[in-house]
């Protein structure tokens, strides 16, 4: 954890690099957190490809008609915004569904409302930050397995991990300043599962 933390601070001070130093930093950043991913490389990529289609998809059919958040973690799709009618609401699941690269499952927590301002993203971002810093600094568990999404100050916690990985982040992120509620979207698994068995243990020893 602490290995983990170090690198992600380097790479901040790293930032005002230029040039192929700073493209050489940022590539070293992408690798170490791709490590550090519980999902497969493969699954990491079916994520961001779904995010891509998803979000261009519901762009296309009604552009700034809604505001639409399509967050994607092992396959299971994970949206937040707001529409104007349920049926807009239904139908953009749907739409997600209907996906080529079909998503494992889709939790639907679009609001029907009037697209939220500028501001009001703006201290949802400002939220998301605080309780990645929060989680860091509390130490309890690899930040980099649990994904913040806020909307509405209402955060969403996604990522494979063992219940008390999840206790330790809802109590976290609810303790939070600004957040008015915490919503769980994880997947579990056992510490004894090789998912979550830590890198090294997962590791086969030389010779074994």
């Amino acid at each position: 954890m602490k290995r983990t933390s170090v690198i992600l601070a380097a790479l901040l001070l790293a930032l005002p690099l230029a040039g192929c130093v700073e493209m050489a930093v940022i590539g070293v950043g992408a690798a170490v957190l791709s490590h550090e991913d519980r999902r497969t490389t493969g699954a990491q990529v079916e994520d961001e490809g779904l995010e891509l289609r998803a979000a261009n998809r519901i762009s296309e059919r009604y552009g700034s008609k809604v505001h639409v958040n399509v967050t994607s973690f092992n396959r299971f799709v994970l949206l937040t915004g707001e529409v104007p009618d349920e049926a807009t609401k239904g139908a953009i699941e749907k739409l997600v569904l209907e996906l080529p690269s079909k998503p494992r499952g889709v939790s639907n927590e679009l609001r029907v409302a009037g697209n939220s301002s500028l501001t009001a993203r703006s201290n949802d971002t400002f939220i998301t930050g605080k309780v990645k810093a929060r989680f860091l600094d509390a130490q309890k568990f690899n930040a980099l397995h649990v994904k913040v999404v806020t909307e509405a100050a209402t955060v969403f916690l996604m990522g494979i991990v063992t219940e008390a990985e999840a206790n330790a982040a809802v109590e976290i992120a609810r303790t939070t300043g600004g957040v008015a509620k915490v919503v769980k979207v994880f997947e579990y698994c056992k510490a004894t599962d090789q998912v979550c068995r830590p890198r090294d243990a997962a590791k086969p020893k030389a010779g074994s």
